[in-house]
């Protein structure tokens, strides 16, 4: 059987070209926009742990999670700025969503709201949400001593009762007595009629979601010992009363409202309650993971403490 053999001058121009190409780095470059994973590479998403023993009530972040006042959902938020595949050392992805996204916990805030005319001096202060557009608002979190934020803390990492709340109306005043919340529980989820509708899983805003009307607010405040609130909504309050609501609560400055929980498939009942927000300077809102666990120790002295069975 022949040899074939190459020319030693072919050689040469083969070992001229191609080794030079093999030695020299591949210089690094910045991927264009591009989404930062797809569907394909999307790892399976954990609900509960340990058995069951913890389940995860925080929904996960996606283009078509609904946004206050759209239909079109929070639309593309996460962008891969550099890419390994485009010769970058590490993929490093850029995040851009609103503050109130998803699971999230409303700051307790001071804001002033002028309320003067040319000519005049005299301003008025109140306490009011981030919603309106003519208020400056100061978050709390970021003008809190050690003390204070470590009493906050102990409200978002400790027992909480999960109640159901009647499905056929708001949380009115009504709704609120007739829960029978007993004095000393200082943590409260509410699920609503908006968990069965499956809003928070639904890309158009819908208006018509269950939250506190204004004198549910009232009652809660001037009749429990609730510091944390927690809904399953976008919002603790209902449309219908949605500034009035959250005055009431932010004017007591004590409140910690924590809004859009994913409540599925949880049993009514005392749980542990682990809900931190991130810690963003200057924001009037901050996105938080939350969970709750079976911490039987926990719950037995909850259950004796407040005689709820």
């Amino acid at each position: 059987m022949a040899r074939t053999i190459v020319p030693p001058t072919l050689l040469l121009v083969l070992l001229a070209v191609v080794v030079p190409v093999l030695l020299t780095p591949t210089p690094l470059r910045a991927a264009p926009f591009q989404p930062a994973c797809t569907d394909d590479l999307a790892p399976i998403r954990r609900e509960e742990y340990g058995g069951g023993r913890i389940v995860d009530i925080t929904h996960a972040i996606h283009p078509d999670m609904p946004k206050c006042e759209t239909a079109h959902g929070i639309g593309r938020f996460l962008w891969l700025r550099l890419s390994m595949a485009n010769g970058s050392i590490a993929n490093f992805s850029e995040l851009k969503l609103s503050t109130h996204t998803g699971t999230h916990i409303d700051a307790r805030a001071t804001s002033t709201r002028s309320t003067s005319r040319p000519g005049s001096t005299s301003t008025a202060s109140t306490s009011a949400c981030s919603m309106f557009n003519d208020l400056t608002v100061i978050s709390e979190f970021d003008l809190l001593s050690l003390a204070t934020w470590r009493s906050i803390e102990v409200e978002m990492l400790s027992p909480a009762l999960l109640v159901d709340v009647p499905r056929d109306k708001n949380i009115t005043a009504e709704v609120m007595e007739s829960l029978q919340i007993p004095r000393g529980v200082r943590r409260v989820l509410l699920r609503t009629l908006n968990t069965d509708r499956q809003l928070m899983w639904k890309k158009e805003c819908d208006t018509s979601f269950v939250g506190f009307m204004k004198d549910g607010a009232r009652w809660l405040v001037d009749n429990t010992d609730i510091k944390l609130v927690g809904t399953d909504y976008l919002s603790v309050a209902a449309y219908d009363d949605l500034a009035a609501s959250h005055l009431v609560f932010l004017k007591s400055r004590e409140i910690i409202l924590v809004e859009a929980l994913k409540l599925d498939n949880v049993k009514p009942g005392i749980y542990d309650l682990r809900c931190l927000p991130l810690r963003l300077r200057g924001a009037e809102a901050r996105r938080s993971g939350a969970s709750l666990s079976n911490s039987k120790f926990h719950i037995k002295l909850a259950k004796e403490k407040y005689c709820y069975t």
